[in-house]
């Protein structure tokens, strides 16, 4: 196992976790845990640490918007304009820190990628780009727009991602919603490294335009 700091490990994870989460959302879980593990030799990532991030990444994704505010305050997370507005948003940090409190996850590097993965950010450690992205492209997803991303995780999971962020973006100005500055941030942080080393290809296959669960319906919960 990879040591210190993994809390609830192996088949007690997974059973404490199917136990409390939605069926729908444990089935995403497994989906975004098993996508993360098997990228993560390409990232440089532990695959053990990939898989456990996979599994509790929506840990508060079901919460009710007034408790997940309620816990982000309790927890002295801070919470934005774009948190007030869209505070599902914060299933993220908030879920980092049940992780940590009543899973005993104390791995900073699994609890920054929960945290990070609804909104990304610009710099993100290989973990957290990489749950970043096994979120959007796991099996589950049915979507328009994703089979590029998809493919292109083959190929370069930093392009990917970028891919990840333009799209949803896309779809957030398409349908009138709050976008965080972090996912802008992210983006542009990606773009600027992959041009300057060459990488970077422009995405063709239209935005996905059901990324997210923000308007009541759409093919994937972000």
């Amino acid at each position: 196992m990879w040591g210190k700091g993994a809390g609830l490990v192996g088949v007690e994870l997974e059973r404490k976790l199917a136990s409390r989460l939605p069926t729908a959302r444990w089935e995403h879980s497994l989906g975004t845990a098993a996508t993360a593990r098997r990228l993560a030799p390409r990232a440089g990532v532990n695959e053990e640490k990939a898989w456990v991030a996979g599994l509790v990444h929506d840990l508060a994704r079901d919460m009710p918007e007034s408790e997940l505010l309620s816990l982000a305050a309790s927890f002295g997370i801070l919470v934005g304009n774009v948190e007030r507005q869209a505070p599902e948003l914060l299933h993220g940090p908030v879920g980092a820190e049940l992780a940590r409190r009543e899973f005993g996850i104390e791995d900073v590097e699994i609890l920054r990628a929960v945290a990070d993965h609804t909104v990304g950010g610009p710099a993100m450690a290989p973990l957290s780009l990489l749950l970043y992205l096994a979120d959007f492209i796991e099996p589950g997803r049915h979507f328009p727009g994703l089979e590029e991303v998809r493919a292109e995780a083959e190929r370069d999971l930093e392009l990917a991602a970028l891919w990840a962020m333009e799209k949803t973006l896309c779809y957030l100005f398409r349908w009138g919603l709050p976008a965080h500055p972090r996912t802008v941030e992210g983006r542009n942080w990606l773009l600027h490294r992959l041009q300057n080393e060459g990488r970077w290809r422009s995405w063709t296959d239209g935005p996905a335009v059901a990324c997210l669960d923000r308007r009541g319906g759409g093919g994937c919960s972000a």
